[in-house]
């Protein structure tokens, strides 16, 4: 079980059977374990001694034993218009976990990290330009969307959805993922619905594999960047590994086994992947298939020499793929004012004493 260096037990890394066991070893009723669970994902409590239904004892057991990982908050960032936010969180080893709030007029979507760094290399994305440290732990995912939640309620709002878009391949760290959407989705506490998850992929061909035979409607989104094997081997080098032929098999897969729509994540780059050529080939690649193809203008990346495409050529690249029978949206960038828009979080250290942990 997750443990701190005093050696007490993380509660957000545990799933409710493990939570379960751990009270019945204990001695006590399987139902404490429910109620514990409420306590931290319903109520939103990170002190044992507010739960005021379990007994004396229980709740000093929890004291000298567990605790909730909830992440320090180091850093935060909002947008002019304060509809986008970044908050840095500090890790217990110092490395710092980057998350984003998007407020919208009907819903409140938080994108959280997996990983600490990314080891895939994509072009268009600080993250992976910047390294690799390590994956994230099923109560640091969680307490990302924790923290939202409790913000949220103080304004009488709530997380409406969660994208994995953040740093980090989320299917590189699946197990950590999936069970971190296990708990936030489980109905004795946040009770978030499953269908309001997205994961979304470079192209982890296995990931997608298992998502598919999961049984859990949880959204895809595949960043896609460009339709042959060629361009996509030096924008997405995970290509070389899985090309295109594959991932479009697996694509399929995930449409046939759950029936949801996956959407295709294409960063248009001036010069790069935006020619009438591509957006030709990106249709007839996705002919017949049940999906949604997001254009977005690449957002400015340090040390990266791409430059955005020009409106007009992203439009032009939209009329392609409409001809082509391909749904498609122009998505608009937020966040990039404070480096929290697609591609732009990135792997960074924070000067300041190292406190808290969410392992």
């Amino acid at each position: 079980m997750p443990t701190d260096e005093r050696n007490r037990i993380n509660l957000l890394g545990l799933s409710l059977a493990e939570l379960t066991q751990l009270v019945v070893d204990w001695g006590e009723p399987r139902f404490r374990a429910t109620q514990i669970w409420r306590w931290i994902y319903h109520t939103l409590t990170d002190d044992p001694n507010e739960m005021g239904n379990l007994p004396l004892e229980l709740r000093q057991r929890l004291m000298d034993r567990t605790y909730i990982g909830h992440l320090p908050m180091v850093e935060r960032m909002v947008e002019p218009d304060g509809l986008t936010e970044k908050v840095a969180f500090r890790a217990h080893d110092g490395q710092i976990i980057e998350t984003v709030l998007m407020r919208y007029t009907n819903r409140n979507t938080v994108c959280v990290s997996s990983q600490i760094g990314c080891p895939l290399g994509c072009m268009f994305c600080a993250t992976g330009r910047s390294g690799y440290t390590r994956d994230l732990t099923v109560g640091e995912i969680s307490a990302q969307v924790l923290y939202y939640s409790q913000r949220l309620r103080e304004e009488n709002a709530h997380v409406t959805n969660v994208v994995f878009m953040g740093m980090g391949e989320p299917l590189l760290n699946y197990d950590a993922v999936w069970q971190a959407i296990a708990n936030l989705n489980d109905r004795e506490g946040l009770a978030l619905g499953v269908r309001r998850f997205t994961i979304s992929t470079a192209g982890i061909v296995p990931g997608i594999e298992r998502m598919a035979k999961a049984g859990m409607e949880v959204g895809l989104a595949i960043s896609l960047h460009a339709p042959t094997d060629a361009l996509r081997d030096k924008l997405a080098p995970i290509n070389r590994r899985y090309p295109l032929a594959r991932l479009m098999e697996a694509a399929r897969l995930y449409i046939e086994r759950t029936g949801r729509r996956i959407t295709f994540e294409y960063a248009l780059a001036d010069g790069v992947n935006d020619s009438d050529e591509c957006a030709r080939r990106t249709a007839e690649l996705l002919d017949g298939m049940l999906c949604h193809v997001n254009l977005i203008p690449m957002n400015p990346i340090a040390g990266c020499d791409y430059a955005p495409s020009s409106g007009e050529r992203i439009l032009r690249f939209q009329e392609l793929l409409v001809q082509g029978r391909i749904q498609t949206t122009v998505r608009i960038s937020r966040g990039a004012d404070i480096q929290a828009a697609c591609g732009q979080l990135r792997l960074r250290q924070l000067a300041g004493p190292q406190e808290g942990s969410a392992e």
